[in-house]
């Protein structure tokens, strides 16, 4: 049973602009100016800062914090969406050997909604948020629930992902990952730029 499991947000989809509104407006109500969207993107995906440090000044998000995100992202998470090219064709050719699930920090009810809204919700067994576990990525237990829920092994899994947050999970838990470079970041190595190269790794690690 071969398991790719594809982080969502800049990597099967872009999202950013609704990303950036939605933390911006949370920043608005705190009385924070508003902030550049590619330092928001390029901030999200940094597994060496705190998010709710930077973007909110706090330790923690705080409950005040996580009521107005997910009003704000909860109104508008269908707008400003696309499917990155080449991803449902991507799906479409090796969704007959291949199970697909989704592993993101986003709920995972929005994450479902956003997935059907754009057609491509069917593709996946299974989709984890970070409502679902303790620890959302870079730690890996999004990733060993998976392959839990699955019930498939390390070896016979890949993890897809745009951000170091994506394959910091996937490394901690054992399983092979590819950073893909059409998402939030800006990778100065160790990433691939088509969906060409990626269909070309899937195969190399599963033939």
């Amino acid at each position: 049973m071969k398991l790719i499991m594809f982080d969502m947000d800049g990597t099967l989809i872009n999202s950013g602009s609704m990303i950036a509104n939605t933390i911006n407006y949370v920043r608005g109500n705190l009385g924070f100016e508003l902030l550049e969207k590619n330092i928001i993107l390029e901030k999200v995906n940094d597994p060496n800062i705190s998010s709710s440090e930077f973007f909110y000044g706090t330790k923690h998000f705080t409950e005040e914090q996580g009521k107005l995100f997910e009003t704000y992202y909860y109104e508008n998470c269908l707008t400003d969406l696309e499917i990155y090219d080449g991803i449902k064709e991507l799906l479409e050719d090796l969704k007959s050997d291949y199970i697909f699930t989704v592993a993101t920090n986003a709920n995972s009810e929005f994450a479902n909604r956003m997935l059907n809204h754009l057609e491509l919700g069917n593709y996946f067994k299974t989709i984890v948020g970070y409502n679902d576990v303790l620890k959302p990525k870079p730690h890996p237990e999004m990733v060993y629930k998976i392959l839990e829920d699955i019930n498939t092994t390390k070896e016979k899994s890949l993890l897809v992902g745009d951000s170091h947050k994506d394959i910091q999970a996937a490394k901690s838990a054992g399983v092979d990952s590819i950073l893909v470079n059409w998402g939030f970041s800006n990778h100065k190595e160790n990433a691939i730029e088509t969906i060409k190269e990626l269909e070309d790794k899937i195969f190399k690690k599963f033939n």
